[in-house]
């Protein structure tokens, strides 16, 4: 399956566009399976306002519910998923401690190798208590892995049993001054890494993490998920198909 988990619309604050647009590149480059994952901290912000005009509400709900709408309208076009991207690391952005976001989809869980996050070392009670599917965002799981001390490959069957995904995030654009994620590059040509995820039964997933149509590729995208395939590497939401 060629899929882009990994998406920010101008409900991120780093991202511009708007999530029509966004869709209809996802689908002209061939995009089978595409998620938004903007920002807790942007979609908290209501920026701009198209969720329920003049009423006030969970902003977390609301968004929820447009990403759904859109998932309606492009049915038959593309399959939408519906996921935010939390940020951990305590620093005033983090998810608020009574926001509830079990209904989505999945959720992205970023800076979680930095020093003071919210999760407190603790990846597997954090992803429960957000209660949906999670992945971890450009994250070196390996390094990170190394740096607690824990065996990789019994993580990973951890991972894959709480049902946490692992993402290979695959940008190549401006907002990150067109630098790829070492880690990703390594991964791939890491042949003991790839068996160590292959045999821990964790799920993978590809995302551009694009902030702008102007950057978005594609045929970037179709590249490496294709690579994951040839490998036999499962993918996550890999039994989502028009």
């Amino acid at each position: 399956m060629i899929q882009d988990l990994h998406s920010h619309t101008y409900y991120s604050h780093c991202g511009k566009d708007d999530p029509h647009l966004m869709i209809e590149a996802a689908i002209a480059g061939g995009i089978e399976l595409f998620g938004f994952s903007d920002h807790n901290y942007g979609i908290a912000a209501k920026r701009p306002n198209e969720f329920r005009k003049g009423q006030e509400g969970d902003c977390y709900r609301d968004y929820f519910d447009y990403i759904t709408l859109l998932k309606e309208e492009y049915k038959d076009r593309i399959t939408i998923l519906r996921g935010i991207e939390v940020r951990v690391w305590k620093n005033g952005q983090e998810l608020p401690d009574d926001a509830d976001v079990s209904y989505y989809d999945y959720a992205f869980i970023e800076c979680l190798d930095f020093p003071e996050t919210v999760a407190n070392g603790d990846l597997f009670g954090y992803a429960k208590r957000l209660g949906c599917p999670c992945g971890l965002a450009h994250t070196d799981m390996f390094q990170y892995i190394e740096s607690i001390g824990e065996d990789p490959e019994t993580y990973f069957r951890k991972m894959a049993e709480a049902d946490i995904f692992w993402e290979l995030n695959v940008n190549y654009d401006s907002i990150h001054g067109w630098r790829e994620h070492e880690y990703v590059t390594r991964f791939f040509a890491d042949k003991e890494q790839q068996d160590i995820v292959r045999r821990s039964g964790v799920k993978l997933s590809i995302g551009f993490d694009g902030h702008n149509i102007e950057d978005y590729l594609p045929e970037r995208i179709r590249d490496f998920c294709t690579t994951l395939e040839r490998l036999g590497l499962p993918m996550a939401f890999s039994e989502l198909r028009l």
